[in-house]
């Protein structure tokens, strides 16, 4: 697949249009220096929040929003992507920098934020074009998403003007609360894998280390690359459920993400497992060497079966936005089908049995 078969922008999707005449108006009194005429596209790639390339002439911003219908509580919170973005970008250059945000809904029906667009290159289910006579890209590749996210946990909170951000103590205690909660508003009852892993999940919380900042949604697709250097990590994306926590809550949510090679891969993207990346053994040992903390794969199961977890939760709220009619994404009609794997990949992880 070449680059270009995926496209980075594409025209609004029906439904998901905005006011444009009241986006432009806020967008040039907030920013006197913009000059040109106004035209917009989507980013057409990510699930859940609407993100959008709005351009004036040549200069190109993001603008990201929530997505239409019922949002869970504390969920894509442009707030909280703003206040790390704003404020990040000076001591982790991955991090783009967020420009404004806006909690007046009456401009474009929610809160929103609007960073720097950068221009480069997102890995999915195959090498870039721009990477393809790169020798052994696919490995590269993959240690420099590794590298990236070790370096975001080897940052201080304070030193990043971020110590206000979350409240490490009793984090994973919450997280389960909160998520059990989620999944109750979405498919409650309790006779569910979903509900069977949440309960092991709580029965066997490990104790945390010190806590680092946390991206939440860390996986492949969410960095970007300079077109044709598989060896380092530009951007990082989706920093609405940024916190401060566990830092291996980002590792699990890494390897639900990374293909294995006897099947294990919990919801990676088709094909990513063809592209030579370096196996979850590899992933594990180049963090903890970059990091200076011993771990091994084993270490992380409890974190990789509660990213399965969440997952499922997401992929059922996504379901269901979708049958809600709020979304015309087609791709959202399938997301129901993976929920229930995700939840039995959580129970065999945590040696529970997807049986209950």
């Amino acid at each position: 697949m070449k680059e270009t078969q995926r496209a980075e922008v594409a025209p609004v999707r029906p439904g998901e249009e905005l006011d444009w005449p009241r986006l432009e108006a806020y967008l040039r009194a907030s920013l006197p220096e913009l000059e040109g005429e106004f035209s917009v596209l989507q980013f057409p790639n990510g699930s859940a929040n609407l993100t959008y390339q709005v351009r004036f002439g040549e200069r190109r911003l993001v603008v990201r929003r929530p997505p239409f219908g019922v949002i869970a509580t504390a969920a894509h919170d442009m707030h909280r992507e703003y206040r790390v973005l704003s404020r990040l970008y000076r001591h982790f250059p991955r991090a783009p920098r967020a420009l404004l945000y806006c909690g007046d809904e009456g401009v474009i029906g929610a809160h929103f934020l609007v960073m720097e667009y950068r221009p480069g290159v997102v890995v999915w289910d195959s090498i870039p074009e721009s990477m393809a006579g790169e020798p052994d890209a696919g490995r590269r590749i993959g240690l420099a998403v590794v590298d990236a996210l070790a370096d975001l946990h080897r940052l201080r909170p304070e030193e990043c003007g971020l110590v206000d951000l979350g409240r490490p103590q009793g984090y994973l205690e919450r997280q389960l609360r909160g998520w059990r909660g989620r999944w109750e508003a979405v498919a409650p009852g309790s006779d569910t894998p979903v509900h069977r892993a949440g309960e092991a999940l709580a029965a066997r919380v490990p104790v945390s280390g010190a806590a680092t900042i946390l991206h939440n949604d860390y996986k492949v697709d969410n960095c970007q690359f300079a077109h044709g250097d598989p060896d380092r990590v530009v951007s990082v994306f989706d920093w609405d459920m940024a916190t401060l926590g566990d830092p291996l809550v980002d590792v699990g949510t890494l390897l639900n993400y990374w293909p294995g090679s006897d099947g294990t891969a919990a919801l990676a993207v088709p094909g990513l497992e063809r592209l030579g990346l370096p196996d979850r053994e590899e992933v594990v040992a180049r963090y903890s060497q970059r990091v200076g903390v011993p771990l091994e794969l084993a270490d992380l199961a409890w974190y990789e079966a509660f990213g399965c977890w969440k997952t499922a939760i997401i992929m059922q709220q996504l379901y269901v936005r979708y049958l809600r009619g709020e979304t015309t994404d087609a791709r959202m009609a399938e997301r129901g089908g993976q929920v229930e794997a995700l939840a039995e990949r959580a129970l065999e992880l945590l040696g529970a049995g997807g049986a209950g």
